[in-house]
């Protein structure tokens, strides 16, 4: 059976007893695991160092030719998220001047979730469609948990021993430069890659994010990275003081969004998220029951999908507020749905950038957010284009949202910085940060 070592989510918010809403520890770290995953995840971990420490050494024939070329390392390319989206930006972007592939962990959907840019090409290295064939030893090793996926990083439970050969197979014909999207991955292009092999990390996540066994490995061997990139100022210091002068910020740039600007006319504020622990949807849940009581006429619609839906319409049923709060599932319009909106709100408990606030402030929207470590404070003026409430302050978030709600010259002219504050994660402007990395790591 496979080890899973998923993030144990909090219980959904309730008001005390006095019927006001408290305020709520949200620290940026997840919380301690499981009995079993306590137990179970050294010997995973002490399984993944070995392992990985005796394939290196096969991989040690140096990469030659295919300059240019750029390969880039995802979770899921065919699925939904923040890092998917901003990852095939970058994709279409570097396709203008150089040879770009995708290389996903996994394929399970006929039709990518989210465009594929043009000139990108994209391979899987286990495609679970139905109706594709695979071989008696894909099937077999299928089954198996991976040696080469950090047992502690989220993307674990989706590997599996094929993985891991269908990775070293990928390894053995890359040239140019690799690009990995996530902590699991960067530890495996830094410990694996041949030399010749340009290798750049992306961290999506804060510093403080990982958990105690990844953090100790990213410790270790982020050095042998050739560059890595962050999102945030912060997370430029605290990995700068671990790798020195191969850390660069380059901020997530924004994505192509549907639909126009936002008209601000409409009762409605909008969330958007995949439906889990760390996106707090449940403190804004909480935080909308004031609201509704003061604003009956707004509604709260939260777009996405994820593990924490039934739990949520729970909540929304339980707390009277059928009539207020609309969980709408996934989208792949939400520019459009976001044009609909007067306002956008942020409840996460963590976050690495926060590329979704861009993206509403892109559409003319002002922005409430908790001050959560880390992204939103870096993009959000308070009192110019959105509002910071203290991280995890339900009822600081719901008066934000009540003041905001009933001030709709306030909305106007927030959601008018909002736009200009958006013109500085321009693609083109994002992009020339990537091409002056590139050439200074290939000595252009």
């Amino acid at each position: 059976m496979r080890l899973r070592l998923d993030l144990r989510e909090r219980s959904l918010i309730q008001p005390n007893a006095l019927g006001t809403l408290p305020r709520v520890d949200t620290p940026a770290q997840p919380p301690r695991e499981r009995l079993r995953r306590r137990l179970l995840g050294p010997v995973a971990t002490a399984a993944h160092r070995a392992v990985t420490a005796l394939v290196a050494p096969l991989l040690r024939r140096p990469a030659a030719g295919g300059e240019g070329k750029v390969w880039i390392m995802l979770e899921h390319a065919y699925g939904m998220g923040g890092t998917i989206r901003t990852t095939l930006n970058l994709a279409g972007y570097l396709a203008r001047s150089r040879e770009v592939e995708i290389v996903s962990l996994r394929r399970t959907r006929e039709r990518p979730f989210i465009e594929l840019p043009e000139g990108v090409c994209v391979s899987a290295l286990a495609d679970t469609r139905g109706g594709v064939r695979r071989s008696v030893a894909q099937r077999l090793l299928s089954r198996l948990p991976s040696l080469l996926v950090h047992p502690y990083d989220y993307a674990y439970p989706r590997a599996s021993l094929w993985t891991d050969v269908a990775f070293v197979r990928a390894l053995r014909r890359m040239r140019g430069v690799l690009i990995t999207t996530r902590p699991a991955f960067n530890l495996m292009a830094g410990r694996l890659a041949p030399p010749g092999l340009v290798t750049i990390g992306q961290e999506h996540m804060n510093f403080h994010a990982h958990r105690p066994p990844l953090a100790a490995d990213v410790r270790r061997h982020y050095g042998r990275l050739r560059a890595l990139t962050v999102l945030t100022e912060e997370d430029e210091r605290d990995y700068g003081a671990l790798l020195g002068g191969r850390v660069a910020r380059i901020p997530n740039a924004l994505p192509r969004m549907d639909g126009g600007v936002a008209a601000l006319d409409s009762r409605v504020a909008v969330a958007a998220g995949r439906l889990t622990g760390q996106k707090g949807f449940d403190l804004l849940i909480a935080a909308w029951e004031a609201v509704a009581r003061e604003r009956p006429d707004w509604e709260l619609r939260i777009f996405g999908g994820g593990p924490k839906r039934a739990e949520l319409d729970a909540q929304i049923a339980a707390a009277g507020l059928g009539g207020s709060v609309r969980m709408m599932g996934a989208t792949e319009a939400l520019g459009a749905e976001m044009d609909a909106a007067s306002l956008f709100v942020l409840s996460s408990r963590f976050e690495g950038f926060g590329l979704v606030i861009v993206e509403a402030m892109s559409k003319g929207l002002p922005v409430v957010s908790f001050d959560c470590p880390r992204g939103p404070s870096e993009i959000i003026d308070p009192g110019v284009n959105g509002e910071l409430v203290p991280n995890g302050d339900v009822g600081a978030l719901a008066r934000s949202l009540i003041d905001m709600t009933g001030d709709r010259e306030r909305l106007r002219r927030y959601g008018r910085a909002a736009l200009a504050k958006a013109q500085e994660y321009e693609l083109d402007a994002i992009g020339a940060r990537w091409d002056a990395l590139l050439a200074e790591l290939e000595g252009r």
